[in-house]
């Protein structure tokens, strides 16, 4: 019986984190193994910089699953986050004939138009649909009503072009292939998020290494994504500034760290351990880990839209590593004024794992459990055995290509899947060749207009006109005699 089972991949800032996973018929999963490989030499604030390390880690990663599973992985579901990753609003509009019905192709035409939007060295990865103004009134779904101005905003989500070439190059030279890509913040949001807390209205904080992804949801629909560049790394880095390395400082955050001290709780004398010869003081110590989580905080929620920072009935979530932070909610709530905090410490979905990683439910896999439940598609491939004879396993290969060819780009968008390089390139070869069609039906239909004109000028010409009235007498004289 051939194996089933998901693979997933997340690039994070710290790790690159492979996970596979089978689905079982009550709707839960199980982990059957999980991978990790240092990135904080190729991978900085979410982002590839260094391609040929990124190439060893993933390669690495696939090797790995594949000594655990014993077996080929035909291909992966990826997440794509990280630094410089925003979100855009867009407004198309089409006048409609007087009296005309909304339909579905007009629709598509306005998100088709939208997702050809260009702008400057930015790549748009997804977009939402905001709503919809038919002539004055908005609606979510306006096929079928009558108007005469149809308006679609779009909330547009964008990354640079360096980085996501950056990234299918990476699996292009590991040769990985891609099932799909997923926004990951997207994915996340699927995973951990209620359907009261989004159409209430809410706002996701993922707190990672060295960056914090901000979503921001009201009635169901993304309203804003903001990725920004300071994570839980920075608070290491201002501990790490009193004459101390790097490692003794994360060790003494996650030992002494709090997000909110009370002031009559400090104690002036104390001092906190570094190691067996050395202390530093423990007011110093409170104020750089509130002082920089203050900066967090408040970058936060600068990023929340005024027209939604009042309508938040679902209050915050956070999650990610950083919201283990002791008192994280404490001070979030000093910060913004919303009682309503939660701590998703883990996916909604049910999890069997013995893997010490999945059973800590800290938050910091919950990424890349939500790209696993997203995918839909068996990435087992050949069974590894010592027979060098055994057949390849194909299928896995040709359900990739059926499961691309059922998802258009914009049905992928609405899950928050992202068309990788290949996809964009069959997409663009697949619209060149209409074009070319189109123009080729356009001269064709000009060539015969073009053959109907000068066979009217010939008929309306003065020798033409000659020739039928002597036609035409002469045939009148044969008639009279």
């Amino acid at each position: 019986m051939p194996k089933e089972f998901i693979v997933a991949i997340e690039l994070g800032s710290s790790k690159i984190t492979g996970i596979a996973g089978k689905k079982n018929l009550d709707g839960s999963i199980s982990i059957l193994a999980v991978v990790k490989e240092d990135a904080s030499m190729c991978i900085r604030k979410g982002v590839v910089y260094n391609i040929d390390k990124t190439v060893v880690c993933l390669t690495n990663i696939i090797k790995k699953l594949e000594t655990a599973l014993k077996t080929k992985i035909a291909h992966v579901y990826v997440g794509v986050g990280g630094q410089s990753i925003r979100s855009m609003k867009n407004v198309i509009v089409k006048d409609l004939p007087s009296e005309a019905i909304v339909t579905q192709e007009m629709v598509d035409e306005l998100m088709d138009e939208n997702r050809n939007m260009s702008y400057p060295e930015q790549e748009i990865l997804n977009a939402a649909t905001q709503e919809y103004k038919v002539d004055q009134q908005y609606q979510l779904d306006p096929v079928g009503i009558q108007c005469s101005r149809l308006e679609g905003n779009f909330l547009n989500i964008l990354w640079r072009k360096t980085f996501y070439r950056n990234l299918n190059k990476c699996f292009d030279n590991a040769g990985i292939a891609i099932a799909e890509m997923y926004l990951a913040p997207l994915a996340l949001a699927d995973s951990v998020l209620t359907e009261t807390e989004r159409r209430a209205g809410c706002v996701l904080v993922d707190l990672g290494a060295d960056t914090t992804t901000v979503s921001v949801y009201y009635k169901n629909i993304l309203r804003h994504l903001a990725v920004i560049p300071l994570g839980s790394n920075n608070i290491t880095k201002d501990i790490a500034t009193m004459q101390m390395e790097e490692q003794d400082a994360e060790g003494m955050k996650l030992k002494y760290g709090s997000a909110y001290t009370d002031n009559s709780d400090i104690d002036n004398s104390l001092s906190l351990s570094i190691d067996g010869d050395r202390s530093i003081p423990s007011r110093d110590f409170i104020n750089i880990v509130e002082g920089r989580l203050e900066e967090i905080i408040e970058n936060v929620w600068f990023q929340v839209p005024n027209e939604y920072a009042d309508k938040l009935l679902g209050g915050l979530i956070l999650t990610g590593g950083g919201s283990n932070m002791k008192n994280i909610e404490v001070a979030f709530r000093n910060h913004t004024h919303i009682e309503k905090i939660r701590i998703a410490k883990f996916v909604t979905t049910t999890i069997n794992s013995s893997s010490v990683e999945i059973t800590a439910h800290n938050g910091t896999m919950n990424t890349v459990l939500a790209l696993l439940e997203k995918g839909d598609m068996n990435c087992a491939g050949e069974e590894i055995t010592n027979d060098l004879f055994s057949p390849v396993n194909t299928q896995p290969a040709a359900a990739a290509a059926q499961h691309q060819a059922a998802n258009p780009a914009r049905d992928a968008a609405g899950r928050g899947a992202i068309p990788t390089e290949a996809d964009k390139q069959k997409a663009e070869e697949e619209a060149r060749k209409k074009r070319e069609a189109e123009e080729e039906e356009k001269r064709r239909k000009e060539a015969e207009e073009e053959e109907i004109r000068k066979k009217k000028e010939r008929e309306n010409s003065l020798f033409n006109r000659m020739w039928r009235g002597i036609k035409k007498f002469g045939g009148q004289i044969i008639e009279e005699e």
